[in-house]
């Protein structure tokens, strides 16, 4: 079967606790246990299916529990999957807190996510795509595999930089046509990007001194395209949570506005976001800003649900969503 988007990435086992709020160093607290699958590439596999777009997600999984029950999952929601098994690894599993107002702490245990490898990719699994979409929980040299196996196959290449781990390799930018950082992230990539790290020494960036994410509020939509350009990536869409996303192109640049919904659990919303870009792209026939639009709506309707993966909306309730707005 030919499928529209591959996404190559990770699966984790979710290992969420809902509580009032996070507990303080040495404090505490009750809350609620909810496992369920995640890690970012199998939310954003998700993401892209259920908004009604043939998706495939590469991904893999230990000789485990864990491997069974995301193997279980992608049966029973429909998800096309092709997990390799790593024997020697566990599967990928992240502890997720959540608090009364929606937001969340993470840590995360790669496993066998960081052992997939180009081996484990036949080139029938990325030919036919339309988009490709990777992240920063596989190991960096299959990115760069798969991301210059994409291209070279026609097909759009989206890298969405999360987690933004401190051995990053600037030269991945190369191989994206669409990089989705949020503002960390963004920080981080400017920071590194001698071009880059040379234009926030100048003002206005270093007005407030040294550049960060308390910056980027204050920054003019035009500063703010001119730090996306010196990525020298040809799209640049920075996620900025509750308000919205900025989507800087080589000629044109537009702020999108979130949509105010009631936030229950902001955990994956990225990856809904992104998921939701990667299909947009397809119905909209690779229109960037009908996509980031989708995208958007994608993301507020995962924010209302508990949980990443089961979180994901599916395409009534996006097309519902957006006719409402």
């Amino acid at each position: 079967m030919k499928h529209s988007v591959v996404v190559v990435g990770s699966f984790n086992q979710d290992l969420a606790i809902y509580t009032r709020s996070f507990p303080q160093p040495g404090e505490a607290v009750i809350g609620d246990f909810r496992p369920g699958p995640g890690g970012k590439g199998f939310n954003q596999a998700v993401a892209a299916s259920r908004a009604g777009v043939s998706t495939l997600f590469v991904g893999a999984v230990g000789r485990d529990a864990f491997g069974t029950q995301a193997r279980a999952f992608a049966r029973a929601a429909g998800i096309h999957a092709h997990f390799v098994e790593k024997p020697k690894h566990a599967t990928g599993a992240a502890v997720v807190m959540v608090n009364g107002a929606g937001q969340n702490q993470i840590v995360i245990s790669l496993g066998a996510n960081l052992g997939l490898r180009p081996r484990d990719l036949p080139p029938r699994l990325l030919a036919p795509a339309q988009v490709v979409v990777c992240q920063g929980e596989s190991d960096y040299g299959t990115v760069r595999f798969v991301l210059r196996a994409a291209r070279r196959n026609g097909a759009i290449t989206v890298l969405n930089p999360a987690p933004m781990r401190p051995e990053f390799d600037p030269a991945l930018l190369r191989h994206t046509e669409v990089l989705i950082p949020n503002e960390s992230e963004f920080v981080a990539l400017v920071r590194r990007i001698p071009a880059c790290s040379a234009l926030v020494r100048t003002a206005p960036f270093n007005a407030a001194g040294e550049f960060g994410e308390s910056a980027l509020p204050g920054l003019t939509a035009d500063a703010l395209h001119r730090l996306c350009r010196c990525l020298q990536v040809p799209v640049v869409i920075v996620t900025l949570g509750g308000r919205g996303c900025f989507v800087s192109q080589p000629d044109v640049y537009t702020r999108i506005h979130a949509h105010d919904v009631e936030v229950v659990d902001t955990a994956g919303a990225g990856d809904a976001f992104v998921g939701g870009f990667a299909a947009g792209l397809v119905k909209f026939r690779h229109n960037i800003f009908e996509a980031a639009h989708y995208a958007s709506a994608v993301a507020a309707l995962s924010v209302m649900q508990p949980g990443t993966a089961p979180s994901m909306p599916i395409a009534r309730e996006i097309a519902r969503f957006l006719k409402k707005r």
